[in-house]
């Protein structure tokens, strides 16, 4: 067979297509992403303060309706430390994430209970001022 001589090759790789499947993804994975956040759905109080190391800690929630949590558990203020006890091994940090709405008295009365418990290393959890921001627009897209 005979090459005609003419016409060469076109070797070069048209890359378009598999950026826009790429930019596709990211899209989809930045719009998704906030939506995957799971647990118990509390609004966290501003404060400026050093980020916990992400390691291995037992969280105790209060939410809006002042309903407590340990880990995903609900729990009766009655039974809190009871529970919070069986489940806490020693050394392991806790974490407390109260709704900003809550009554200052219910947030410490499961601090107390937690250091009564033996608790060395207690946090709180709160947002940035910048992350609050972004939380509220978040919420307000959903609502539409």
């Amino acid at each position: 067979m005979k090459r005609s001589r003419g016409k060469s090759l076109n070797q070069e790789m048209n890359l378009t297509n598999m950026i826009d499947v790429v930019f596709a993804i990211l899209i989809v994975f930045l719009i998704s992403a906030p939506l995957m956040s799971q647990g118990i759905k509390v609004d966290l109080p501003n404060a400026e303060a050093p980020t916990l190391e992400q390691k291995k800690m037992l969280k105790v929630s209060i939410n809006k309706e002042e309903k407590i949590f340990v880990e995903e558990m609900e729990v009766n203020i009655n039974d809190f430390g009871e529970i919070f006890k069986s489940l806490w091994k020693d050394d392991v940090p806790v974490v407390i994430n109260a709704d900003e709405s809550v009554h200052y008295g219910i947030v410490m009365k499961v601090v107390s209970l937690v250091q009564v418990a033996g608790v060395k290393q207690l946090g709180f959890l709160t947002l940035d001022k910048d992350e609050k921001k972004y939380e509220k627009k978040l919420t307000q897209k959903r609502k539409r």
